[in-house]
């Protein structure tokens, strides 16, 4: 889990289900990784897919305007195309503020 600053704060919710094959996506992914990670306003992210390549990937941001401009990423709208062409037979996005949050840590429960 990356470390959030207090909120408010921003996240894109993104669901989805791979096809068969790789083709490509694992270096995409990764290049997009290294690419989000290097725009303004990026908090962190993360991704659980599970062996049906049904995967929920959550990424958090300081400001609308920051994933306004990282959707609007050249090299990041490659990626989206490709991703209707070749990795997702279906995806949702969910746009959300968050407003409050809370946490458990291990041994954090006694």
């Amino acid at each position: 889990m990356p470390t959030l600053p207090e909120p408010p704060y921003y996240t894109v919710i993104f669901t989805s289900q791979r096809t068969e094959g790789d083709n490509g996506y694992g270096e995409m992914s990764k290049l997009m990784l290294s690419l989000a990670e290097q725009q303004p306003g990026f908090l962190g992210i993360e991704s659980v897919r599970n062996a049906d390549g049904k995967g929920i990937t959550i990424s958090y941001w300081k400001t609308l305007e920051d994933m306004k401009h990282w959707k609007a990423n050249t090299q990041h709208q490659v990626a989206q195309k490709l991703g209707k062409e070749r990795w997702y037979k279906q995806y949702d996005v969910h746009i959300a503020k968050v407003e409050s949050n809370y946490s458990l840590a291990e041994n954090e429960s006694e």
